[in-house]
């Protein structure tokens, strides 16, 4: 059976994550609150950031800055969007 979390990007209960997906105390947060499609919405995003910033995700700098996006992503003001980027419409 799977693990429900109410989770905090969707408003919604949802299915969980199956183990934490970051290290620490942030990869704790997110596994107690956000769902695998949320989950799933962050990983379209940070790709879209590494793609339109052409970050390196072996760079210490770049590292950081996606952990703070992630963080902001998740629990802040939604995290920053590349340059240009238009959401799809419904």
């Amino acid at each position: 059976m799977a693990r429900t979390v109410h989770c905090i990007k969707l408003g919604c209960d949802a299915d969980g994550l199956d183990r934490a997906p970051y290290p620490g105390e942030l990869g704790q947060r997110i596994f107690a609150q956000v769902s695998k499609a949320a989950w799933q919405d962050w990983l379209r995003h940070q790709t879209r950031l590494i793609n339109e910033q052409r970050l390196s995700p072996i760079d210490p700098k770049a590292r950081r800055f996606l952990e703070e996006q992630m963080e902001r992503y998740f629990f802040g003001d939604g995290g920053e969007q590349p340059a240009g980027y238009t959401p799809p419409s419904a």
